[in-house]
């Protein structure tokens, strides 16, 4: 089978853990079968068709003999086989899977000979075998039995089509000491916490529909709110670098994307659309195919170089309903979407521009120094993407140059790039120590070429420019999942959809906290009225509860002072001051775009 690259150790052993599981399932469901069980990022899983369902009741049983089966210490032995050995070999074991993947070595890839990996008992006796490229402990001692953990079943298509067999994937958790599990196990608890999908209820920020579909998000006024804000500061950053808005449509001819090339990469995700007349139509799963025509709709001068379109709007992609996610994963998807259109010796200026705005963005929301990721094209893979290696070999020696002008904290990753073109990708730290992958930026080469787009130089001739792709926080969708975890829905002041909860003390203090509030809202601070029919207590809870940022108290004092007792939720403090102090403070903080608001 072909070489792979050496795996590291803790691959190796979480590689080896896989066989265990494996192993260890056989020798309780004898009947069962075996599919694929690769290493991942925090243990491994595997994939299995058990004859009976099992349950989590079952996860005791099965640690149990996996730590028996480590603590025999057995070793590993490699052997290939022809495909037709191999196949009568699964065959006799009663592994169709096996069987399968076989054929499909044999077919796809031409091989003649078909790894295999044999665990060894103590008495030199074979108690498991997979078919397996290999990468795994000299000892099955080597593998830390304290420091495994079983964590979670799901379901799972075999080869992902949801017309094969349904799949029951036992995840494992897998770790080089007992610490570092616990650790990560602790990190795990803590994400719950965050978890969008469980604090998008709770703060009333979107929801979905069964009769809507999955993958389809609906937004409440919060949270329409916080999306406003954010795209609202994105489009400010932009405004101030020369970008002008554009909207087109949500469907578009076919032949739209057989020119792009999305029609031959992209066909299966799409949402096709069939009109009366039979014509095939699809929703845009992006939209830089849609803004080039706008480019292409009159003759261009070098002097109206560079054209800068921005525009947040929807796109669609029929994504399987096993993969969808909350907002992480759907199917309708809003992008805050711009593209450059400017002859070749512009695009670093340009690159620049809309990395300094990556930069403000990121460190605003509260995200700070981003890592960088120079996305290139596999030289190996050429069947993958459009144009000419000696294009996409100019364009990634661009993004480079820019990078290491930017004196970024960048790593290169060959097989990354998109199809048409390179890019530089953004990798924000949350909260708890995850990095997501964010803004983009992505220098293309190729879709100029495919769509004819030029404009008229100096000497009046026709120029082929460059197209630059950028997205801010991407999807919207997306970038809010990891904004609500990152900040555990206790947001920046100044995009918070609620600011204050204004709480009078009791009845004799209405009339007062009602004048607070239209002060307040006169001056574009989003207000929570919280009713004294409910306990002082209860209500301080509530505010808590809403992660509403300020938190004002008004009894007899504060009425005599003409002042607020305010509780800052983040910081846990309460301080009196007076009110006028308050709303000075609140408006500088919420039109700086402040972090960290600046009373208690």
């Amino acid at each position: 089978m072909p070489a792979k690259q050496e795996p590291d150790a803790l691959h190796k052993m979480r590689h080896s853990l896989a066989h265990v599981l494996a192993q260890a399932v056989l020798k309780l469901w004898p009947k069962t079968q075996i599919t694929i069980g690769p290493p991942i990022e925090y243990g491994c899983y595997y994939d299995f068709l058990f004859s009976k369902p099992i349950s989590e009741e079952d996860f005791p049983a099965i640690e149990k003999e996996m730590r028996k089966i480590i603590n025999q210490g057995q070793t590993f032995r490699h052997e290939d086989l022809s495909p037709a050995d191999a196949k009568k070999y699964w065959k006799e074991k009663k592994q169709p899977f096996k069987v399968e993947l076989v054929e499909d070595l044999e077919k796809n890839e031409g091989v003649k000979k078909v790894s295999h990996y044999a665990n060894i008992g103590p008495k030199g006796e074979e108690t498991f075998v997979d078919l397996c490229r290999g990468g795994h402990v000299e000892n099955l001692k080597e593998i830390p039995a304290d420091a495994f953990k079983i964590m979670t079943l799901a379901g799972a298509y075999w080869r992902g089509d949801e017309k094969r067999e349904q799949l029951t994937r036992i995840y494992v958790a897998a770790f080089p000491t007992k610490k570092e599990l616990n650790a990560y196990l602790a990190l795990l608890e803590e994400a719950k916490k965050r978890d969008h999908r469980k604090l998008g209820k709770e703060l009333d920020l979107f929801t979905f529909s069964d009769l809507v579909g999955p993958g389809l998000p609906l937004w409440t006024p919060k949270g329409t709110t916080l999306r406003n804000l954010l795209d609202g500061f994105v489009w400010e950053l932009r405004q101030a670098k020369g970008y002008e808005k554009v909207t087109i449509p949500h469907i578009t001819k076919k032949e739209l994307y057989e020119t792009s090339g999305h029609w031959e990469k992209f066909q299966n995700d799409l949402f096709h659309v069939k009109t009366r007349e039979k014509h095939d139509f699809a929703m845009k799963p992006m939209n830089c195919p849609h803004h080039t025509q706008i480019f292409a709709s009159q003759q261009r001068s070098y002097r109206d170089m560079p054209q800068r379109y921005a525009e947040t709007t929807t796109c669609y992609r029929d994504e399987q309903t096993g993969e969808l996610h909350g907002l992480s994963r759907v199917r309708a998807f809003t992008q805050d979407d711009a593209h450059v259109f400017c002859r070749e010796a512009q695009a670093k200026e340009e690159i620049l521009k809309i990395w300094e705005i990556v930069d403000t963005f990121y460190a605003t929301v509260g995200f700070g120094k981003l890592r960088v990721r120079l996305s290139l094209h596999d030289p190996n893979a050429m069947e993958k993407y459009l144009g000419k290696p000696e294009v996409w070999k100019r364009a990634e020696d661009e993004l480079r140059s820019i990078a290491k002008n930017r004196k970024a904290d960048f790593f290169e990753a060959q097989g990354e790039a998109a199809f048409y073109g390179p890019k530089v990708d953004f990798i924000a730290l949350d909260a708890i120590g995850r990095e997501w992958q964010v803004a983009t930026i992505q220098l293309d080469m190729n879709m100029p070429t495919r769509f004819d787009l030029y404009c008229i130089n100096e000497k009046g001739e026709q120029e082929r420019i460059v197209m630059i792709h950028a997205a801010i926080m991407g999807s919207l969708e997306r970038f809010l999942s990891i904004f609500i975890e990152h900040h555990a829905g206790l947001f920046p002041l100044w995009v918070a959809p609620v600011q204050v909860a204004l709480l009078p003390v009791a009845a004799p203090h209405e009339d007062y906290a009602r004048t607070i509030e239209s002060q307040l809202q006169e001056e574009g601070i989003r207000t929570q009225y919280l009713d004294p029919a409910e306990s002082l207590g209860k209500r301080i809870r509530a505010g808590e509860t809403m992660k509403i940022p300020y938190i004002l108290v008004m009894g007899d004092k504060e009425v005599s002072d003409k002042a607020v007792a305010v509780r800052n939720v983040k910081s846990k403090q309460q301080v009196t001051v007076p009110f006028s102090e308050f709303l000075k403070k609140t408006e500088d903080d919420i039109a700086e775009r402040r972090l960290e608001a600046s009373i208690g």
